[in-house]
């Protein structure tokens, strides 16, 4: 497992070296390409309902296109009844999370615009779980966002010693991402989980990038913070990091935090999944 993410690590750094650090320098139609949304995302002319008032905005994880990264749980959202909406940010995600952060803040600004709402759900993956904290509490987002859910969100970073080594490439996002980073540092100073949205943070025991697995955890008022370790209610649950967007176990808990008033309910059982 180890060396399957090394290299597919080693061959994204490649891929974003290729596409430039100010911008994708590629060709209009393999541009096109990488912009392709996932199903059920950015239709512009979608308007939110009274029964599902906010629109998602899906938050990439490092190195992903969000065509991939929500193949699963796009199509699931909108099924929903939800406006649902996806972009790709920040070189692959390897930019410097605060240009990150401001890049998701002007992209919620489309939305809002576009839809009318007051405020989005704010849906992400790894380093698109933590990211969005920034925004809220540094950038202006903490009276427009409802809900922000984390699928092994890097709240803490991690010890993975490959994020050291991607970070000596082209990564910036990669060293803002270490456990003890300055930017960590930042992050977490005072309040983990500002005042505004609700936090749902999903983790997997099974973790091998975000490490500890436990660095995904927010404190901060029940009410306002609710932490899942998706073992804890289903034990064969197997996902690990990578496509942990993809497991039907998650989903339930991502609906489950956005259907109601505050986040995740801490006593919710989902379906687990059937290995027989």
């Amino acid at each position: 497992m180890r060396l399957r993410r090394t290299v597919r690590l080693l061959l994204a750094a490649a891929a974003t070296a290729a596409l430039g650090l100010t911008g994708l320098a590629a060709s209009p139609a393999s541009a096109s390409v990488l912009d392709i949304p996932p199903k059920g995302a950015n239709d512009w002319s979608c308007k939110p309902d009274s029964a599902h008032p906010e629109p998602v905005v899906l938050v990439n994880g490092t190195f992903k296109l969000m065509a991939e990264n929500w193949s699963a749980l796009s199509p699931k959202l909108k099924e929903a009844g939800y406006c649902v909406f996806a972009f790709n940010y920040g070189n692959m995600e390897t930019a410097p999370i605060p240009q990150a952060a401001a890049e998701l803040r002007d992209f919620v600004e489309a939305v809002r615009g576009a839809t009318g709402a007051k405020k989005v759900d704010l849906v992400g993956h790894s380093q698109g779980g933590m990211m969005p904290r920034y925004y809220v509490k540094f950038l202006g987002g903490a009276d427009k966002v409802d809900d922000l859910v984390g699928i092994v969100p890097s709240n803490h970073g991690t010890k993975n010693p490959l994020a050291v080594a991607a970070g000596w490439t082209i990564c910036p996002s990669c060293v803002d991402q270490q456990w003890g980073s300055d930017f960590m540092k930042k992050l977490n100073e005072g309040e983990e989980a500002p005042a505004g949205p609700d936090y749902t943070v999903v983790s997997t025991r099974y973790d091998e990038v975000v490490v500890p697995y436990t660095s995904a955890l927010l404190s901060g008022p029940a009410g306002r913070v609710t932490n899942v370790v998706l073992q804890d209610k289903c034990k064969l649950d197997l996902f690990m990091h990578d496509q942990a967007t993809k497991d039907p176990v998650v989903a339930q808990w991502v609906l489950n935090a956005l259907g109601r008033k505050g986040p995740a309910d801490p006593a919710f059982q989902p379906t687990c999944i059937s290995l027989g």
